[in-house]
Formats: C-alpha cells, sequence, structure tokens
C-alpha cells in the first residue's frame, strides 16, 4: 500500500504543472549585476545563484558557496559547491566568481552594485573552488555583498560592451528555473532547470503574465487564474468573498520598502531646508495610509526599516502643521500672490502612487503650493527622468534588504551615473558616519551609528518619507509546502508542488 501512495505521489511530482504570477513592468536586463528595477531584479533572481543568500530566517547562508570562514578580520574565504552547473550543462568554478567581480568593478560598466565592493582590496582564486577576498579594512558586509548572482565567465568572456549585450536578453545562469521567452510587453516563460544543484523543481514552469494595469491581476485572481498575487487593502476589505478566500491563503507582513517623496536638491526652489521643512509639515501622513491603505500601512519615520538594527525609534511621527508651513513658506518669498510651484513625477503603472500624488496635491493647495502631476510608463520613467536627473520632484519606494546599507543611496560619491543618489544629497557629517559604520563589526557600535545617519537624514528632509504599507501575498490553496518567512513566501518555491 506505501509503494503505491509513493508513486501516486512521484507522479504528480512529475507531471507538468505550471506556476502562473504576475508582472507589471519590462525587465531592463536579466542581468543580476546591472538589474536596478524590480521587475529585472525578480527574474534575475530565477536563473542565477550567489555566493550566499538569506535563509527563511534571515540568516545569512551559503548558496554557491558550500562554506566560508573569516582567516583573519580582513580575509575571508569561499569555498565553492563543484556540484553545481550553468543551464547550458558547462561547470560553475572559481573562475566565475572572479570574472563576475571583475566585471562589477569595470570602468566600463555603470551599476550602483560597484560602490559594494568598493572596500575590497583583492579577489583571488586559491584554486577551482576556492576563492580568497582581502578586504582594505574590516567591513560590515564583508560576507552579504556576495548575495550578488554570478556570470558565466565562458559566455561572457568576450563581450565587447556588458552593458548592451544581447545575452542580458538571452541570459544563462545556475538558477533553478531558465528563461524560455521574453519578448516586450508580452507573458514572459521561465522553465525548470534539470541541472538545478539542489533538485529540479517540482514545478515545471513558471509563467509571469504581463498585466501594468494592477486591477488586472485583481481580476485574474477573481477568476483564479493567477497561483500567486498581491491584494491591495482595498481589494482585502471592500472587493473580496468566502469563494476568493476559500481558494486562496492569505499572509500579511511589514514590506521591506517604503514610499517617498524626492526632492532634486540642485534646483533652487528645495536647496532651501525650510521649504522641503514646510511641505513635510503640510503632509497628513496617517490621512495617507488611512486612505491609501485602510490600516495596513504604518507611517515611515526615515530611511531604514523598523526592526533592524538601524532604526532609530526616537525619531517621532512626522505631524501635519499647516500654520507652521505656510510660516515657513513666507520667509523665504512664498505667498498667495507668488506661490511655490513645481512639477511631481512618478510612474503611471501604480495606482497607489498616482493615488498619493494625488492626496499630496490636495494637501499642498492648503498652503498655497501648486504642484503638478506627471506619470509615465516605467520605462520611460527611469530612461527619461531618473537616469538623466531631469525632474523636480519624484514619488518613488525603495525596496530594503535586511542589512540596512547607507552607503548606496545616502553617500555624496553615489551622486553619480548609475548610483542610486540621484536626488544629489550631499551632507559631509553623514558620509562621515557612513564611512565610520562600514568599518566596524561591532554590531552595538553600528547600530549606534546608523540611529545617528537616520536621524541626520529625517532632520535634512531630502525625501519626505510617506509610508510603509504591509504585504499582503495570496497563494493557491493547492499548492503544497508553501509556508511565511521574513523574505516572503517564494524561499523555497523548489519544493512547491501544485497538483
Amino acid at each position: 500500500m506505501k509503494s503505491i501512495i509513493y508513486l501516486i505521489f512521484y507522479i504528480g511530482v512529475l507531471s507538468a504543472s505550471t506556476l502562473n504570477l504576475s508582472i507589471s513592468s519590462n525587465p531592463s536586463r536579466i542581468n543580476p549585476i546591472l538589474a536596478t528595477d524590480s521587475a529585472s531584479g525578480e527574474i534575475s533572481s530565477w536563473i542565477f545563484n550567489a555566493l550566499v543568500k538569506y535563509d527563511k530566517n534571515g540568516k545569512v547562508v551559503p548558496e554557491l558557496a558550500k562554506s566560508y570562514e573569516f582567516a583573519d578580520n580582513k580575509t575571508l574565504i569561499f569555498h565553492l559547491r563543484d556540484d553545481v552547473k550553468w543551464s547550458d550543462g558547462k561547470h560553475f568554478t572559481a573562475k566565475d566568481v572572479l570574472f563576475t567581480y571583475n566585471t562589477i568593478i569595470s570602468p566600463k560598466v555603470f551599476t550602483p552594485y560597484a560602490d559594494d565592493f568598493k572596500d575590497v582590496k583583492s579577489v583571488e582564486m586559491v584554486d577551482k573552488y576556492t576563492i580568497k577576498v582581502t578586504y582594505k579594512t574590516p567591513y560590515f558586509k564583508a560576507v552579504e555583498i556576495w548575495m550578488m548572482g554570478i556570470l558565466p565567465y565562458h559566455l561572457w568572456k568576450n563581450s565587447k560592451n556588458v552593458m548592451t549585450d544581447e545575452l542580458n536578453r538571452k541570459p544563462i545562469g545556475t538558477g533553478s528555473y531558465t528563461l524560455k521567452n521574453f519578448q516586450i510587453s508580452k507573458n514572459i516563460v521561465l522553465k525548470a532547470n534539470k541541472n538545478y544543484f539542489l533538485h529540479k523543481p517540482y514545478i515545471d514552469k513558471i509563467v509571469y503574465n504581463f498585466m501594468p494595469d494592477p486591477s488586472t491581476e485583481f481580476l485574474m485572481l477573481k477568476s483564479h487564474k493567477l497561483d500567486v498575487g498581491s491584494l491591495t487593502p482595498l481589494q482585502y476589505e471592500k472587493q473580496i468573498d468566502k469563494n476568493f478566500k476559500k481558494y486562496y491563503k492569505i499572509y500579511e507582513n511589514i514590506s521591506h520598502g517604503y514610499t517617498y517623496m524626492g526632492f532634486n536638491l540642485k534646483d533652487k526652489r528645495f536647496e532651501d531646508k525650510r521649504v522641503r521643512e514646510a511641505l513635510s509639515l503640510a503632509i497628513d501622513r496617517q490621512e495617507l495610509a488611512d486612505i491609501l491603505f485602510f490600516g495596513h500601512a504604518r507611517v515611515c519615520r526615515g530611511p531604514f526599516m523598523p526592526g533592524t538594527f538601524a532604526f532609530n525609534d526616537k525619531v517621532g511621527i512626522p505631524k501635519q502643521n499647516l500654520k507652521r508651513a505656510k510660516e515657513l513658506l513666507k520667509e523665504v518669498g512664498y505667498d498667495e500672490k507668488h506661490p511655490l510651484k513645481f512639477t511631481l513625477t512618478t510612474n503611471s503603472n501604480n495606482n497607489i502612487r498616482v493615488y498619493t500624488a494625488e492626496i499630496l496635491q490636495y494637501q499642498f493647495e492648503k498652503i498655497g503650493v501648486k504642484m503638478k502631476i506627471k506619470t509615465l510608463e516605467w520605462q520611460a520613467f527611469l530612461n527619461t527622468v531618473i537616469a538623466p536627473r531631469k525632474f523636480e520632484a519624484i514619488l518613488l519606494g525603495w525596496g530594503l534588504g535586511l542589512t540596512p546599507d547607507a552607503y548606496s543611496i545616502w553617500h555624496g560619491n553615489s551622486d553619480k551615473k548609475g548610483g542610486f543618489n540621484f536626488v544629489h544629497y550631499h551632507n559631509k557629517e553623514v558620509d562621515r558616519l557612513i564611512t565610520e559604520a562600514e568599518r566596524s563589526v561591532d554590531k552595538k557600535k553600528l547600530s549606534k551609528l546608523y540611529k545617528r545617519i537616520f536621524k541626520l537624514i529625517a532632520e535634512d528632509k531630502p525625501y519626505l518619507f510617506l509610508y510603509i504599507p504591509n504585504s499582503i501575498t495570496v497563494v493557491n490553496k493547492k499548492i503544497k509546502n508553501v509556508s511565511s518567512s521574513i523574505i516572503g513566501v517564494m524561499h523555497n518555491e523548489i519544493d512547491w508542488i501544485k497538483p
């Protein structure tokens, strides 16, 4: 009898199955060292692996490495797995790691991730499956920076231009899935990697249904055409019924990201901190959270997430004060006859951001500020607004890792082409504290430094931090082995079984 049950289970696992997901924008480059938008990052995460990763509890564990250790406080040794193959059948070796590092730091490659490796003195191949990393000084993220996906040397070695190479659209990786089909504004199809070093995923295929309009995703969920998706608080509170809850299991956690309004600090209108302060005082953030999220969000106080060592709970929640806001604007020279005017730009395929902009517009009117709203499709937004820094103010969000790193967004040196400091924020004390923090391996000292950074940035207001939404994920109840974790429900997808 047991043999029969096992055979039925085994046949079920082997039978072809498809996981239906959605994606709202086109990946720009399916390359982990160039993936700076969420779509590129998500697709790349299936195709590529890193030396280490976070497990479901947020602990750093080996991935392409089988183990690692510190020879001293500046020398990190990775022992690589010898059973990993690229999806084209070639073996993964230390040569791939060394090549990826050299590509990231190349002056011909524009990637914000290069900043993570600025404290690396050298990377050496000890042998075919051993990598030695030497740091200039002790570094608090010495291990975490190697969560970067690794590229195949044998395919990329002859590339004349990494930024434009066709391999960015036809990636070969070591990951659990391979890219089967990708066309702009069409569905993306991934196929289970038969060479995956852990085991071939039990779900044979992943289909990302292209849906630039979030309302389409909801309709697909309600018609049971998606297996995993996200709900807005409005949908969760008002628009789902018993049948929906019968088909899907709902997981809700605080998201690892926040939404903000950022200023171009080279724009003369925003150079004076009093203007930024006035706009901040005009905002009722709790009203924003209540209207947009029905209680499924919290007000954001600053640049690092609650629950991390960097969060400063002594920084108060920003409060609305219209009277003081008007006084500050008057001090700068703005009044009813000469109002402050500017344009806020955001991406059109995110309804929540568009609604946020409209509420902000309404709230700013109360202090006499005239704000126009401009919306663009995501790729146009990135290419014509963010990359060339052609904006007055922007509405965007950051998704953050479990280990906060202030350098890439807040250090003055990141105000460069390809860098994430696109609002041109510069504060010498913040720069000094970031540099000091990077040299610290003492967790208590690191926390103290980051809380100080948090406070200074919150006071400077290069961003107006708005809200941290909850993440509401739904998963088809028929899928087995699904569990929630600090890094989301997809942490063990290769073990999911869909009947």
